[in-house]
């Protein structure tokens, strides 16, 4: 078997998920993920502030020694919507190559397009979805950017909207808890932004709705009133929209005290996840309206597991 690890550096947190690979299948060895904060200020720099490289090069040089411990053969690192954005990505990178080429010669972060990332989503999410449920809209809200992806076995249409937690908390939601003109404002720019994805992605053909990611993962177990985080319960749990609105209604409206507070939530989320909530709800409002979906199944496998099948051949 081959040895093989994805590391996925987002806005908001950096991945790595170290895998055994078998005929198209993958085996978890290990999984962690951590808060580093990467895009910081980026929508409104476009930098990257140093504190955040140096949070994230911290993270990775924890994960090159999990990656040596355990052997791995390949390594993957991809980088996403900040890094997209970031005028002085040069040094990410010649960080990223300085950690992960003491493990795999040659190792180094690389950016993707919007389009790569949604593919690698859908793949790591549907790789053990039954296609009979399909069409499926594959959603990955992230920090920096929210993919809307179509299709069953492949894509049949994409799109990567420019707004994410962290962006649209950054952009709109300064008070602890938000005002309503600050929520108002937020949702004026999440229904432009996601106009965009659902008039390039026919949604209307979908049967099941398919939400990835901490944003999702998190509501989720808050729907389910789970009194801590559990990702096995969690993995392709269903929520109904009624509820799911009911939660993100509560999560945007929550000043910072009372959502650190709830067992599900990471502390690297507290004081994003409102943002993503709006998000949340938008996505769940249109997905009903347009094609008759009233609830949301949620995966644990996502664009981690996508990169991850990308190197298992």
């Amino acid at each position: 078997m081959t040895q093989v690890a994805a590391i996925d550096c987002g806005t908001n947190s950096i991945r790595l998920l170290i895998a055994e690979a078998s005929g198209g299948r993958l085996t978890d060895v290990h999984r962690e993920m951590r808060i580093v904060r990467l895009g910081q200020g980026v929508d409104a720099t476009g930098q990257f502030a140093p504190e955040a490289l140096q949070r994230t090069r911290s993270a990775l040089v924890d994960y090159a020694a999990l990656c040596t411990v355990h052997g791995v053969d390949r390594i993957r690192m991809v980088a996403t919507s900040a890094t997209r954005d970031a005028g002085n990505r040069d040094v990410f990178f010649a960080m990223t190559a300085e950690v992960l080429g003491d493990v795999v010669a040659g190792a180094v972060a690389e950016v993707i397009t919007g389009v790569e990332e949604a593919e690698l989503s859908f793949r790591g999410a549907v790789n053990e979805l039954d296609s009979a449920a399909g069409p499926f809209v594959i959603v990955d809200l992230g920090g920096g950017s929210t993919e809307v992806v179509l299709g069953t076995d492949t894509v049949e249409a994409s799109f990567s909207a420019d707004i994410g937690c962290v962006r649209l908390t950054e952009r709109c939601l300064h008070s602890d808890p938000p005002t309503t003109a600050e929520v108002a404002a937020a949702r004026d720019v999440v229904r432009e932004r996601l106009g965009e994805a659902l008039r390039a992605v026919p949604v209307q053909r979908a049967r099941t709705w398919v939400g990835v990611a901490g944003t999702m993962t998190t509501v989720a177990a808050l729907a389910h009133g789970m009194s801590s985080y559990d990702s096995a319960a969690i993995h392709l749990s269903r929520v109904g929209t009624d509820r799911l609105l009911t939660v993100c209604d509560d999560l945007i409206a929550m000043p910072r005290a009372q959502r650190a507070a709830l067992g599900p939530m990471h502390e690297g989320r507290v004081d994003v996840i409102g943002g993503g909530a709006i998000v949340i709800e938008e996505l769940a409002v249109a997905l009903r309206e347009r094609a008759g979906i009233a609830e949301l199944t949620v995966s644990e496998h996502d664009i981690l597991d996508g990169i991850a099948l990308s190197i298992a051949g």
